[in-house]
């Protein structure tokens, strides 16, 4: 997936939290959102009821994460594209996967 196309999903997701900003947000809906934050990250301990911290950390945690995704998917975008250069596959096989990512 291109940067671009990252960028465009952000600014989608962003606008839909700008507008929902609006309202006040209680402390058990933002602890309730950060247990559920904090559930979605690898090896967290929140499935088994323990909690890792602070809400700083755990949002740290989750920047981390993201930014680790993020590179993960650049890293293979690269690898899938020098893949589709090389004479590993066949022209078939390049136009079956570009269409998968369409």
């Amino acid at each position: 997936m291109s940067s671009s196309s990252r960028r465009s999903r952000s600014r989608r997701a962003g606008t839909s939290v700008s507008s929902s900003s609006s309202r006040s947000i209680s402390e058990d809906q933002i602890s309730d959102l950060l247990s559920k934050l904090e559930a979605l990250l690898p090896d967290s301990q929140a499935r088994n009821g323990a909690h890792r911290g602070p809400a700083s950390r755990v949002l740290q945690e989750t920047c981390s994460y993201i930014r680790s995704l993020h590179r993960e998917v650049d890293d293979l975008s690269e690898t899938l594209a020098a893949l589709l250069a090389s004479d590993a596959v066949t022209a078939e096989q390049a136009a079956v996967i570009r269409s998968l990512l369409m």
